[in-house]
């Protein structure tokens, strides 16, 4: 069989959904691979790439739609590519099923099966395949450097000659796969980030990156991400109406806002309200990368950048990836090739279109002249972060009784190991001679102190310790040498042994301090 990647029609998109790379493992598949003339080369692959990687280069659209049995591309197809469907072809591309019912019925008119790329599961089989986060990714990382390029001053703090520059304030709203990428972005150039989304289980995965998760005073129950296949859900009015609060409170003292929210196959929500804009400081930017689905910001306007009357930037452009067209081609014609990958089991060259699949049926919104969209919830569980238990607030008397059973507990192991540390000095001292038994009360002595000293110092400041422990280490070095003179052999054992362990530990002791010092040194 042969697959075929056309130009993307779309008015600025540089994208392609093969490159010479992934033409390579197609043919391992056994399939042979065409390509559109022209069609990579805003993305940096030009047609000579291509025919070095053994792909065919079609002088024409028309041309390579019928002479191709599998068809990948990136953008929602337009009538006329569909029209160009037949009951023997399959489509892989974005198609949007939710909102593009007159595609999904010109696609089953037409008897073509159809693979929807942004509805493959998001269960841990299909992570290779999930070209919604692949491109979400780009997105995230795109918007920030994107706000920078708006943004009048620097991101990160910084005291020079001239004046103290304070860092710049972030706000963003969704803690997705864009989410956490523009978090990431954000806090790497030195923002002071703060990051919401309605499910506090994200929390730790923001908090790890760096950034400040924005609670709720507002009790509600957490959303189970595995039962909404990884994405937000719907929240209840008055869940809205105090995250509407919170952003109202946060909306003077931010400067830059980034919003990723989306609900799977409904209008974005409006989350960032007209007050909230005119409530910002002049010079302000906020990019609403849900602007394709109607934005989460109220002014945004799709593919354009709007300054309103008290200066804030509202970019709205949809073509984020787009902007990044190597890195971005590169990402999602991997995801179709281990899509494709999955489809050709035996690699044989063939697809086997395998309905029983979870990654397959959930992916294929039509099937062999009949709509299969909406998909049958997955058979496995989607990937979400699991919600922790907090710890429960223990009472004044609670903590109280606890600190109490603790100390009885160390008493009674303490007086345990006395006793039994006295019986075996007991019968020490029955066969042992006076003089040993001297140098022995010592020796144990100086381990349990030393040990209760070192013990109980905080961990962070043992290196600094490290001069006060030389100096024990050579009072023992001392003593030991003083005693290895004794007639007793088993003294001049325990000396000798004495002096080789202090040694080691004060010769130790200077190289980790050599070693903190060259830390400081200028190179």
């Amino acid at each position: 069989m042969k697959i075929g990647t056309p130009k993307e029609v779309e008015a600025g998109e540089a994208r392609v959904a093969m490159t010479p790379d992934s033409a390579t493992a197609l043919q391992k598949l056994g399939y042979e691979c065409l390509i559109e003339k022209g069609a990579g080369a805003l993305a940096g692959f030009s047609d000579a790439d291509y025919e070095a990687a053994g792909v065919t280069v079609v002088a024409t659209a028309a041309a390579l739609w019928k002479e191709a049995d599998i068809i990948a591309k990136v953008r929602i197809p337009t009538d006329t590519e569909l029209k160009r469907l037949n009951k023997d072809k399959t489509l892989i591309t974005f198609f949007n099923p939710g909102g593009n019912t007159e595609g999904l019925e010109l696609a089953k008119s037409k008897g073509a099966n159809v693979i929807a790329m942004e509805m493959v599961p998001r269960i841990s089989r299909a992570q290779k395949m999930d070209a919604l986060s692949s491109m979400a990714n780009i997105a995230g990382y795109r918007a920030v450097i994107e706000a920078g390029n708006n943004f009048g001053r620097f991101f990160t703090g910084q005291i020079t000659a001239a004046g103290k520059v304070p860092p710049a304030k972030v706000l963003v709203v969704g803690a997705g796969v864009a989410g956490l990428a523009a978090i990431g972005t954000s806090t790497s150039l030195g923002a002071i980030t703060y990051a919401f989304d309605v499910r506090p289980e994200v929390a730790e995965q923001v908090e790890s990156m760096g950034a400040e998760f924005v609670y709720l005073d507002f009790e509600e129950e957490q959303q189970d991400g595995a039962a909404t296949g990884g994405y937000a859900s719907v929240s209840s009015p008055e869940f809205r109406e105090a995250q509407l609060k919170k952003f109202r409170e946060l909306a003077p003292d931010i400067d830059i806002v980034i919003t990723t929210a989306l609900i799977p196959n409904r209008p974005a929500p409006k989350l960032w309200l007209e007050d909230m804009v005119k409530a910002m400081k002049p010079g302000s930017v906020i990019v609403d990368l849900a602007a394709e689905k109607g934005g989460n910001v109220e002014g945004t306007v799709m593919d354009e950048k709007v300054v309103t009357d008290n200066g804030v930037t509202i970019i709205g452009y949809t073509d984020f990836p787009s902007r990044m067209a190597a890195q971005a081609s590169t990402l999602y014609s991997t995801n179709i090739r281990h899509m494709l990958t999955d489809l050709t089991p035996d690699k044989d060259g063939k697809i086997n279109h395998n309905m029983e699949d979870d990654v397959i049926r959930g992916a294929t919104v039509a099937y062999q002249g009949e709509i299969t969209f909406p998909p049958p919830p997955p058979k496995v569980a989607a990937i979400a972060a699991q919600k922790k238990e907090k710890p429960k607030e223990l009472t004044p008397e609670e903590k109280r009784a606890a600190e109490v059973a603790a100390f009885k507990a160390q008493t009674k192991s303490q007086a345990t190991l006395l006793i039994v540390g006295g019986v075996l000095m007991a019968l020490l001292g029955m066969v042992a001679p006076p003089s040993f038994m001297q140098h022995f009360i010592v020796f144990v002595l100086a381990c349990f102190i030393g040990f209760q000293v070192i013990w109980g110092v905080a961990h962070s400041l043992h290196t600094p310790l490290m001069a006060v422990t030389n100096a024990i280490s050579g009072i023992i070095v001392l003593g030991a040498l003083l005693q290895i003179g004794s007639g007793s052999w088993l003294v001049v054992l325990l000396s000798t042994i004495a002096v080789l362990v202090a040694t080691i530990n004060i010769v130790g002791g200077f190289l980790v301090t050599r070693r903190m010092l060259a830390m400081f040194q200028k190179s």
